[in-house]
């Protein structure tokens, strides 16, 4: 059977079938169907240009995109693995139907040609430290607000686990979700890791890695949404948030995590 065939009516695109490992023509087709609108020249050459190279060296593998919702404000929060990850999630996002926004150190809005898809994709400078730092969160709520798909590493940095579990997240995804009613889709990335590992500058194109993307349902907030954002709430829906990504991730592996 092709995989025209095998094709499955969602939204109002074709996308693959969920499970289907794609090869190189799996990959074409699944990047012409990526969301374009509001992304912006230099970020739309960014993804089609990165997007290439991904489609030559590696294989993807996604389910759950319908758990993204198609309009308005949403988070994203995935595990992090690799510095490959805000590329391979920004595909699963655009394959989803929705353009993602990051939260990103401000130093990058100073580097050469970086600092221009990073305007153009009207991603979120950190500044380290506060209160400068509280800019950033200002600017996600009012991203959000404005019907945008934020995504968020909740870990702030790669996974500490030697064996790539995810560790404890930082509470920024569950304050704007709280703040704003907003609901939270648990990501999980698997192979990233293999393509770009850790320390490692250039990727790893043999054996054609394997990189697996599934989006949960989101995560039940419904509780704490009217309750005083004190510390000890913005941890429990962290701790939600997490071991629904955890969760999945144990999906994708066939292995529990450990306690």
């Amino acid at each position: 059977m092709t995989l025209m065939a095998l094709r499955t009516r969602t939204r109002d695109h074709w996308t693959p079938l969920e499970g289907e490992l794609l090869g190189f023509r799996g990959m074409q087709r699944y990047g012409r169907r990526f969301a374009r609108s509001g992304r912006g020249a230099w970020y739309h050459f960014a993804i089609e240009v990165v997007w290439q190279l991904l489609a030559l060296t590696s294989r993807f593998r996604v389910r759950g995109a319908r758990n993204i919702p198609e309009s308005g404000g949403v988070v994203v929060a995935s595990n992090h693995l690799s510095n490959a990850d805000p590329t391979t999630l920004t595909a699963f996002c655009l394959g989803s139907g929705r353009v993602p926004r990051y939260l990103a150190k401000a130093s990058l809005w100073n580097a050469p040609v970086i600092k221009s898809v990073m305007r153009s994709g009207k991603h979120i400078p950190v500044h380290r430290g506060a209160p400068t730092a509280a800019g950033a969160y200002r600017d996600a709520v009012a991203a959000v607000r404005a019907g945008e798909c934020v995504a968020i590493f909740p870990e702030a940095g790669l996974s500490a686990n030697p064996d790539g579990w995810p560790g404890k997240g930082k509470t920024g995804a569950a304050r704007i979700a709280l703040e704003t009613g907003v609901p939270v889709v648990p990501v999980a990335n698997w192979g990233t890791h293999e393509l770009l590992p850790a320390g490692s500058w250039f990727p790893r194109f043999l054996p054609r890695p394997k990189i697996e993307f599934v989006a949960g349902e989101p995560v039940d907030l419904g509780d704490l949404r009217e309750r005083e954002l004190t510390r000890d709430v913005l941890e429990e829906a962290t701790e939600r948030i997490m071991a629904a990504v955890t969760e999945l991730l144990a999906g994708i592996r066939g292995e529990r995590p450990p306690v």
